[in-house]
């Protein structure tokens, strides 16, 4: 069965944040939905430390996250 439209992709990556690409909503707790770029890929945050959650600042670098998940 054919899919015509596209697919949101999400990508665990080692040591790091979870990239998405493909269409994507993100709302928050009370139902406020995150501006996202259309096309544009998002890395969301893992290790709980970015100051832009729910978005990856990089900030796993330097509190030495680590997590090596497979699905």
């Amino acid at each position: 069965m054919p899919h015509d439209e596209p697919q949101a992709e999400i990508k665990v990556r080692d040591n790091g944040p979870y990239k998405v690409t493909g269409p994507v909503r993100i709302v928050d707790p009370e139902g406020n939905a995150f501006e996202v770029e259309p096309g544009r890929p998002v890395a969301l945050c893992r290790c709980g430390q970015s100051r832009t959650k729910p978005f990856c600042d990089a900030s796993h670098k330097e509190a030495g996250f680590s997590s090596c998940e497979r699905a």
